[in-house]
C-alpha cells in the first residue's frame, strides 16, 4: 500500500498497487510545471487508486489535447498527468508519495528538450520523446 499527500496536506490518497517503472521527464511542459530539470513519475492502475481526501481541491490543466495534469488547488503540488486515450492509467508523481519505492528511475524520456543546465550522468536508457509504459508492474 502506497500513501501520501500534497504539500498542504489537504490531498491525500492510497494505492493498493503496483507502480510502473519510474520515467524522470525532461520535456519542456515538465521543467514548467515542477520548476526543475525533470519530473519522476510511475504509472499506476486508475482501478486501485483512491483519494482520501482533498478530491474536490484538485485542479486539472489540458497542457495538450487530451492529456491533463492535476495539481493541488491549494498550495500548488503537482499530483498526476493523465491521458484520454489511455483512461485507465494515471502518471503518478512520485515525489508525493509516503513510503519508500523500493526501486529507482528506470528511464530518462524527452532528452531531446532537456534542459542545458542539466547533464545526465547516470547509465539509465535515455529516449528522444517516450517509451509508452501502460501497465504497472
Amino acid at each position: 500500500m502506497y500513501t501520501g499527500h500534497c504539500l498542504c496536506g489537504d490531498i491525500s490518497f492510497e494505492y493498493d498497487g503496483p507502480l510502473g517503472p519510474v520515467a524522470l521527464c525532461h520535456c519542456s511542459q515538465c521543467r514548467r510545471a515542477h520548476g526543475s530539470a525533470f519530473s519522476a513519475s510511475a504509472p499506476v492502475q486508475k482501478v486501485r487508486f483512491r483519494f482520501i481526501s482533498g478530491e474536490d481541491r484538485i485542479t486539472e490543466f489540458e497542457s495538450r489535447p487530451g492529456k491533463f495534469r492535476g495539481f493541488c488547488s491549494c498550495c500548488g503540488s503537482q499530483l498526476y498527468s493523465r491521458v484520454d486515450a489511455i483512461p485507465g492509467i494515471l502518471r503518478l508523481r512520485v515525489g508525493w508519495v509516503n513510503e519508500p519505492l523500493g526501486k529507482g528511475p528506470a528511464r530518462h524520456v524527452f532528452v531531446g528538450s532537456k534542459s542545458d543546465w542539466f547533464e545526465i550522468t547516470d547509465e539509465l536508457p535515455q529516449f528522444e520523446k517516450t517509451e509508452r509504459t501502460n501497465d504497472p508492474h
